[in-house]
């Protein structure tokens, strides 16, 4: 089977879900869970998703780092990660799968889901500057999104404890007059 062509559709579909999401979820909370969403399923459609049927259809990811910068990163992948693709891609799909799963539910999770794919994104430069196309507006949309996902946990927070106080208020307010 040839998905040759159907990954980078999906890739740069979700990827403009997400880029476009991310400039109005300040404003939307739509656009916040749609971009958040689709981070989900990049991860773990196109990314886990897609290293597994790599991975089962035997492919060794020889040749991935060829774009590498320096010969330090090609020579380790074509070293190290092709001789042992089933251990490193597994890796790589159990990352992929977790982080995808992990930025669907609020908190803590998402907010350091989102800050390890920024990371991720980060660290493909070192396979070489093409993939600045992708890492760039990538690592923008993810960091809008964290900044909103903190923003919106820091007001939730606030609200609880004045929804708090204000309990304490009532609380002590019955005490004195009962």
């Amino acid at each position: 089977m040839n998905i040759g062509w159907v990954l980078p559709v999906v890739w740069v579909a979700l990827g403009v879900v997400i880029v476009t999401s991310s400039l109005r979820s300040r404003r939307s909370r739509f656009a916040y869970n749609l971009g958040v969403g689709a981070v989900s399923a990049l991860w773990v459609v196109a990314g886990a998703g897609a290293n597994t049927f790599f991975l089962l259809r035997g492919d060794d990811y020889s040749g991935f780092a060829d774009g590498a910068s320096t010969s330090f990163v090609h020579e380790t992948w074509e070293s190290l990660v092709v001789p042992h693709h089933g251990l490193f891609i597994g890796l790589l799909i159990a990352f992929e799968a977790l982080a995808g799963i992990f930025v669907v539910f609020e908190g803590q999770a998402r907010q350091s889901a989102l800050l390890l794919l920024i990371a991720f994104n980060v660290l493909l430069l070192s396979f070489g500057w093409g993939f600045l196309v992708w890492t760039v507006p990538m690592v923008a949309a993810l960091t809008l999104l964290w900044r909103v996902g903190l923003t919106s946990r820091t007001e939730h927070l606030v609200a609880a404890r004045s929804t708090t106080a204000a309990s304490r208020e009532r609380r002590a307010a019955a005490e004195a007059t009962g």
